[in-house]
């Protein structure tokens, strides 16, 4: 029999199996794949962003799906416990933009492997292709699995880091989820988060700007009101269904959020670019006015080239119907304040984004209400943990989800395996 029983050999898995067995408890690791930690294995690009060094208030703003639980969990380990313990196994980091931690290597299946062993080092018994059909539970507490293959194997403690239903062919398909509403649990509203936005303007329609990237931009998601939801600041880019990059992932989440608000008539939700978010509108307009009285005798569209990437300078003299062959001695001052709106606030409609199966984050699960903050431990069934992303908490991409699988997965991990020693002695 084993003492601890850990479903999922994602990060948070992999973490909690070796925490477990560092207290000293018998860890069984079960996942239904043919390897462990695939979906770590493409994070970050293929590097593996392996945690966020900043402070702890600015890390939890930078997970808004729940992230205030986490002061629990990063109390017993926290970003720079990670750091610790990956230097320690002999993986040396260092730090990117934005406080970004990344292994040396480059390669995300050096942190992979690194756990593996350490997983194997500690005596985990690990089994793969082993899908696990149910969790057992009584009145009071968890009793053990059932595998697909009829199989039952008894154990004091179940930890649950099944993972949440984005990026479904690295195995996380939601199978947590009904296992833990058995067990009482409530299931907040599952949707995608740090996924591309899709939009039916006709300019995105006509691919009229596909494939074009703008760096260092401020995007911003505006409600029916008129209202700024969240602004972000950093790169993204156009595409055939809408937009995508870094800044677009982040609002995503908001952009599901205030769609979902619709009552009888649909929601109206646009998203706003800012192409120079730290020059103000004057600014803007008494540089394109210096610009072109400079340069009388030229058309437009040479003397404002490089103000602008091209293909966007194009479109905004389309949209404010400015002839981009005009000679700047004809140009008045309306249509130059007219560019200089525009390139403050462009402004178009959004209508959704791609499924929870194209995001990189799931938003919702496992209720945190119902679960102990310092353990990861079950309100419901005692011996029943949760660590990872079956949980309802989510951050931005940027080491932040890792961060909390990892901190979660190593909490629960030491939460069974510390109780499984107090009974045994």
């Amino acid at each position: 029999m084993y003492d601890v029983i850990v479903i999922g050999g994602g990060p948070s898995g992999l973490m909690a199996s070796i925490a477990a067995a560092s207290q000293g408890a018998a860890v069984l690791l079960i996942d239904k794949g043919d390897q462990l930690g695939r979906k770590l294995g493409i994070s970050g690009g293929g590097r593996c962003n392996v945690t966020n060094r900043m402070a702890l208030d600015e890390l939890i703003a930078h997970i808004p799906g729940n992230g205030r639980f986490m002061y629990s969990p990063f109390s017993v380990f926290n970003n720079e416990d990670i750091i610790q313990f990956f230097e320690n196994l002999g993986i040396r980091l260092k730090e990117e933009d934005r406080g970004r931690m990344f292994p040396v290597s480059d390669k995300a299946s050096t942190v992979v492997r690194t756990l593996i062993n350490r997983v194997k080092e500690l005596g985990v018994t690990i089994r793969t292709h082993s899908p696990v059909k149910d969790v057992r539970y009584d009145e009071e507490k968890v009793l053990g699995v059932i595998l697909e293959n009829g199989e039952t194997i008894n154990c004091e403690a179940v930890i649950i880091a099944t993972g949440g239903k984005s990026v479904p062919h690295t195995g996380s398909t939601g199978d947590g989820y009904p296992w833990a509403k058995k067990a009482g649990h409530t299931i907040t509203d599952l949707y995608p988060t740090e996924v591309p936005i899709t939009s039916n303007e006709p300019f995105i329609q006509t691919k009229t700007l596909q494939g074009l990237s703008l760096r260092d931009v401020q995007l911003s998601v505006v409600n029916a009101k008129g209202k700024n939801v969240i602004t972000h600041e950093g790169d993204m880019i156009f595409t055939h269904f809408g937009i995508s990059g870094p800044i677009v992932l982040r609002c995503s989440q908001f952009v599901v959020k205030e769609l979902k608000k619709k009552k009888s008539q649909p929601a109206t939700v646009w998203m706003s670019i800012d192409l120079l978010p730290h020059k103000t509108t004057e600014d803007i307009f008494q540089e394109l006015r210096d610009l072109t009285k400079n340069e009388p005798k030229k058309a437009v569209k040479n003397v404002l080239k490089g103000y602008l990437p091209d293909r966007i300078l194009t479109f905004f003299l389309e949209r404010i119907q400015l002839d981009p062959v005009i000679s700047c001695a004809n140009l008045g001052n309306e249509l130059l304040r007219q560019l200089s709106l525009l390139i403050k606030d462009f402004r178009f409609e959004v209508n959704g984004t791609l499924s929870i199966d194209k995001a990189f984050v799931t938003g919702g699960g496992v209720s945190v209400k119902e679960i102990h903050p310092k353990t990861m431990e079950s309100k419901k069934k005692q011996g029943l943990y949760f660590c990872g992303e079956v949980l309802d908490i989510h951050g931005y991409t940027g080491g932040y989800n890792i961060t909390v699988a990892f901190s979660t997965g190593y909490t629960a991990g030491f939460s069974a395996g510390t109780k499984n020693f107090i009974r045994k002695s």
